[in-house]
């Protein structure tokens, strides 16, 4: 099978309330624009496309076929969508090109988070016979998780906090970043609980925005791209539905999908932690040292618009290597509640 890599990536700016409809046309149809410019391709030249986006989040039925209207009706696309997080989208468009099928594809992901009450209407990722009746909304659950980890002394509040200062500092480079600035743990930690034992600082802020990777295999991703961030491991893995059938304050699933795409030696890792103690949990499970850079783009924590979060981290990621900044980088995504869904995808630069 042929080698694939990113060689492009671009996103629109994180913000709480953007002026665009759900069918996130207006976001995406400048970035489509902006990473087919930097590569030097056109819309016909992309041979495959795929999305990652979501009907209860834009509260409609087939909501990303309105999101095609970016790329246009003519000519016929090949075109592909899956009900995830674009990173997802992005390993459909992996596979497409492994199986020599194409020979370039472009994965985007988009959401409007603000269009409705984003805390209940993840509600609707969980189990619909024992939980989502009970509505427990996603910082809840999360703040359960945390209450797990810091009453069995795997993580303190400082910890979670001091996450939290380092990607509001990172992020003040990263121009798309929501949320960014310098702070002190113990101003933060000052602040109060919004959902006891998680403060605002420890929540992903509701964002809306969207992401696009641009894939293409061997030499011809050498023609297009300086740099290209060739992926070496590219893996999901899935954890128990209900929370009371796993350990929350680890994550088996990202271990296992870590191990199978081969983290080892990384530089940079971008990853997908909409939660300061998630961040710790998924850095121990893919078994990251201390000399490993973690979201220097800020993550989750500074911007986390739905269904783009994940595929971004992967752009981030492949950025660190495309501008030589990194030669061995991972990016993660994670879907469901308390990280049950966990995507890997490491590249390199060669």
């Amino acid at each position: 099978m042929t080698d694939v890599a990113v060689i492009g990536f671009a996103e629109a700016p994180n913000v709480r309330r953007g002026h665009g409809t759900t069918s996130g046309v207006e976001m995406l149809v400048p970035i489509f624009r902006e990473v087919l410019a930097g590569i030097g391709l056109s819309k016909d030249d992309i041979g495959f496309w795929c999305s990652g986006s979501s009907d209860y989040l834009a509260g409609r039925a087939f909501s990303f076929v309105s999101a095609v209207d970016a790329i246009g009706a003519f000519p016929p696309i090949i075109e592909s969508h899956v009900e995830m997080d674009g990173a997802w989208a992005l390993y459909e468009a992996w596979v497409k090109i492994r199986t020599g099928e194409v020979d370039t594809a472009l994965a985007y992901g988009f959401g409007k988070s603000s269009a409705g009450d984003l805390r209940r209407v993840l509600a609707m990722q969980l189990d619909p016979y024992l939980l989502a009746p009970l509505w427990p909304d996603s910082v809840s659950i999360a703040a359960l998780q945390a209450r797990l980890g810091i009453d069995g002394g795997v993580w303190n509040e400082k910890e979670m906090a001091e996450v939290a200062v380092r990607a509001r500092a990172a992020a003040m480079t990263n121009p798309h970043a929501q949320v960014a600035g310098q702070f002190s743990v113990g101003t933060l930690l000052d602040q109060p609980y919004i959902a006891d034992p998680l403060r605002a600082h420890d929540c992903a802020p509701v964002s809306d925005g969207a992401a696009v990777v641009v894939l293409a295999c061997g030499d011809r991703a050498r023609e297009l791209c300086p740099r290209p961030a060739w992926i070496t491991g590219f893996e999901h893995r899935i954890d128990s539905h209900g929370l009371g059938l796993r350990d929350l304050t680890t994550s088996p699933s990202t271990a296992a999908a870590g191990w199978a795409a081969g983290v080892d030696a990384v530089e940079v890792a971008e990853l997908h932690a909409p939660f300061t103690h998630q961040e710790i949990v998924l850095s121990r499970a893919l078994g990251l040292g201390a000399d490993v850079l973690v979201n220097p783009s800020g993550g989750a924590l500074c911007g986390n618009p739905m269904f783009a979060a994940g595929l971004a981290r992967i752009g981030a990621a492949a950025q660190q290597i495309m501008s030589g900044r990194a030669g061995r980088a991972l990016g993660h995504a994670t879907s469901g509640p308390a990280l049950q869904q966990n995507l890997v995808c490491v590249m390199e630069g060669r």
